[in-house]
């Protein structure tokens, strides 16, 4: 069965801020993991992370820019598996931005989880994603916009 990853969150920040978070490495590898994302359609970038062989994933995350609309939407690829070349997620991640309130409603939407024989890995990553939305993104978002404001 087929499940998707869905979160939403609002941020005291514009659109432009959010952005920023998503897709500039090293503000990205703050919150989330190293990587060399680029938002230009066709960009092909890794994340990379602790390998958890226990399920699967050698730590490496592949994925490639689907959809880059600045301020508004970012989609991309995201497979990772054993490390052996066989993919044992093979998702799609599309944030989606809103500019609201004086600030940003943010949707996330992770797709493409085969939950058979599966469940544990999609309630870990739907626990690290709503975590880090609520958490550590949020923090970060929250300090550079009082930086910038102040």
């Amino acid at each position: 069965m087929k499940k998707a990853i869905q979160h939403n969150w609002f941020y005291n920040a514009p659109p432009e801020i959010v952005w920023e978070f998503l897709t500039t490495p090293e503000l990205l590898a703050q919150w989330l993991m190293p990587n060399d994302i680029k938002p230009v359609k066709g960009h092909s970038f890794m994340f990379r992370t602790k390998p958890y062989p226990q399920m699967s994933f050698d730590g490496n995350v592949y994925c490639e820019i689907l959809e880059a609309k600045p301020f508004e939407k970012l989609i991309y690829s995201w497979k990772g598996g054993p490390g052996d070349g066989t993919f044992t997620l093979d998702s799609v991640v599309t944030w989606t931005l809103i500019k609201e309130n004086g600030g940003t409603k943010v949707f996330l939407d992770h797709d493409g989880f085969d939950t058979t024989g599966n469940q544990f890995g999609f309630d870990s990553m739907n626990a690290g994603w709503k975590g880090m939305l609520e958490g550590k993104l949020g923090e970060l978002i929250a300090k550079k916009w009082a930086n910038e404001t102040a």
